[in-house]
């Protein structure tokens, strides 16, 4: 990786939270319910770093699906994809945004299947119960950190 290419990364690593806030504001949300994708994205970055750590990628994959299925539960299909698009959008590398895309997908869908039992959770109670959830999808393959060839 370049100096160009570094310097882009911390750019987009450094206005995120901005970045998710005004997605979600973009995607009809009121400041409250903004903020609340705030603490989401929080307790899903906490969560997949205490429990997804030692194997390479599997943090990652595990805080998009997380973050996505509660977003769903919560929000809706068409919000969270609005927020996972503005959070993806400027990213410098275009090959890990389809890993994040992927992930994003099957956070969504999960979401949707189970938005009953999501959406009245805390989001320390949901990213709870979504664990054991995103670590048996790992462990089959479903959740990536690279894109298997076609």
């Amino acid at each position: 990786m370049g100096f160009g290419d570094a310097v882009q990364q911390a750019i987009h690593a450094g206005t995120g939270v901005p970045r998710l806030y005004v997605a979600a504001t973009r995607a009809g949300l009121g400041p409250s319910d903004a903020f609340e994708v705030l603490r989401i994205s929080q307790a899903a970055l906490q969560a997949a770093a205490r429990h997804g750590r030692g194997i390479p990628g599997r943090t990652n994959a595990m805080r998009h699906f997380m973050w996505q299925a509660v977003l769903t539960a919560r929000f809706g299909l068409e919000t969270a994809r609005s927020i996972a698009a503005a959070q993806e959008a400027g990213t410098p590398n275009r090959r890990d945004s389809r890993v994040d895309e992927h992930n994003n997908a099957a956070g969504q869908a999960y979401g949707s299947e189970h938005a009953s039992d999501l959406a009245g959770l805390t989001p320390s109670e949901a990213m709870t119960s979504l664990v054991p959830v995103a670590l048996g999808l790992w462990e089959s393959g479903e959740l990536v950190w690279v894109m298997p060839r076609s």
